[in-house]
């Protein structure tokens, strides 16, 4: 089990701090404009001139959303077997061994309980720098483990997704993840305990055509890639112009497929808003 805090501006993980060592500016994606690396972290990596919300780890969205010293993960031991023995341009075993040095995680997921202000929450959360936070059968069963223990004991699932879709080096191994976790959200949603799913930028792929847009309640961060397949492929599909933007999570709020796009600073009072509303509290 792995506790999380937050000391002197750095994250620290299994005790371990990590030092930064990149420059002292970055070149926001929305604007343009060049933001002191400080003031952008202290903005919650929200670019204080234009709104752009900058892609942050599973690690950081965990200690955005739960309270300082309540949070615990667990099954972060799972670890794919490469069950294809796959090789494109290299051996997926060497993809793995490479994201798990550069992360610190066994996949692209980690799970977690904690407490979502004074409310006991169970939290999956996505890392996309994990080969692009494919899901492929660990980060299924790990999604699936997180569901059944919510079950279990009744308490409210967040599952934060960041994804590019399933992982092609496991094959029709990954695509049953879709099933699967599918089918435990089934079962939740019978024993009528929440499910909140917030999709990130990017959510694309299988994610998205499973669990991500299966919530009781699907929220997105501002300006999120969301979709199925690329603009060009759809394009060619259908023989049609697509409008500009429609993947983005505000075309998709306007058309119907999302409860609500949050900003970031708001996203932990928002869904604690709508756990008093979707789970009250015992007087």
């Amino acid at each position: 089990m792995t506790w999380f805090k937050r000391e002197s501006g750095d994250i620290q993980l299994s005790g371990e701090k990590r030092v930064r060592t990149e420059g002292l500016w970055v070149k926001c994606d929305g604007c343009r404009q060049i933001i002191w690396k400080k003031e952008l972290e202290d903005n919650q990596n929200v670019c204080p001139k234009c709104d752009y919300h900058f892609r942050i780890s599973s690690v950081e969205r965990l200690l955005l959303l739960l309270d300082e010293g309540s949070i615990e993960t667990s099954d972060e031991n799972l670890a794919s077997t490469d069950p294809l023995s796959f090789t494109d341009t290299r051996p997926y075993k060497e993809r793995l061994e490479k994201s798990q040095a550069s992360t610190g995680l066994k996949d692209a997921i980690i799970n977690a309980t904690g407490m979502l202000q004074g409310r006991p929450v169970i939290v999956s959360s996505m890392e996309y720098s994990f080969i692009g936070g494919s899901m492929g059968a660990v980060v299924g069963e790990s999604i699936t483990r997180a569901i059944e223990r919510a079950l279990e004991k009744k308490t409210p699932i967040i599952v934060v997704s960041a994804s590019g879709g399933a992982r092609m080096m496991e094959g029709v191994v990954s695509l049953m993840q879709m099933a699967k976790i599918s089918a435990a959200l089934a079962r939740l949603d019978s024993a009528r305990v929440p499910y909140i799913s917030v999709l990130t930028d990017p959510t694309t792929g299988g994610v998205t055509a499973s669990y991500a847009m299966l919530g009781d309640l699907n929220i997105a961060e501002p300006g999120a890639l969301i979709g199925f397949a690329g603009p060009r492929v759809i394009e060619q599909t259908i023989r049609q112009k697509l409008p500009e933007g429609f993947q983005t999570s505000e075309f998709l709020l306007k058309h119907g497929m999302l409860d609500a796009v949050v900003h970031r600073r708001d996203m932990k009072s928002y869904i604690a808003r709508a756990l008093d509303f979707m789970a009250p509290k015992a007087a």
